[in-house]
């Protein structure tokens, strides 16, 4: 028997459809495939917009390897499933309330941000840059000019407006309009010692 749907704003539901047409509409953003992104929603406790908004988590090592060395130790993560079995490669973050608190633009801004440190080979590992900045510009107002430029391009293209309406609420807001707000949670993989995996780490399985 399938679980009654909470009641209230489907934050999750509405993010990944917002993220699928960013990158069917930006050419730069074409190599993400979201059905093996998974998204989830996590709990702050004050509804301030500083502090970490979202975040994405790669669920692979560099060059999209399963396994890492640290501190002379091999390592491999937990996996993460859909109900079919599908593996996620990468877990896509947004603090709510602070998120939600943010302006307009500023969300787009974010959610752009996030994707664009998928890798470009999209194999679970991140988007590498050279020198010692690796995961972002040495620039940060250079880096987020840039996310905007996508912001712009893609609000160009005439997305659908019921994609992106809720952004315009802050959370208090949408949570009084729709009664309440809800979203899929899913716990950090845990990194796994190989020589101890025979404690069989079970993967985390995703629930619609």
């Amino acid at each position: 028997m399938s679980r009654p749907l909470p009641r209230g704003f489907d934050f999750t539901g509405h993010i990944r459809r917002l993220c699928e047409d960013m990158v069917a509409r930006v050419e730069a953003f074409s190599h993400i495939d979201m059905a093996q992104v998974a998204i989830r929603y996590c709990q702050t406790r004050r509804a301030v917009s500083h502090g970490i908004q979202a975040s994405l988590t790669p669920l692979r090592f560099e060059q999209g390897s399963l396994y890492t060395t640290r501190r002379r130790r091999r390592w491999t993560i937990q996996r993460i499933l859909d109900p079919s079995g599908l593996e996620m490669l990468y877990l896509l973050s947004f603090y709510l309330p602070r998120f939600q608190q943010l302006p307009f633009e500023e969300k787009l801004i974010t959610v752009f941000h996030e994707l664009w440190h998928i890798g470009p080979a999209f194999d679970g590992d991140i988007r590498r840059l050279p020198g010692r900045f690796h995961v972002h510009s040495s620039s940060k107002c250079e880096y987020d000019a840039e996310m905007k430029r996508h912001v712009d391009l893609w609000l160009s293209r005439s997305p659908p407006a019921s994609l992106h309406e809720f952004l315009q609420y802050n959370f208090r807001e949408l949570a009084q309009t729709h009664g309440g707000v809800y979203g899929v949670r899913i716990r950090t993989p845990k990194l796994i010692p190989c020589d101890q995996r025979a404690a069989q780490v079970q993967p985390r399985r995703l629930l619609h």
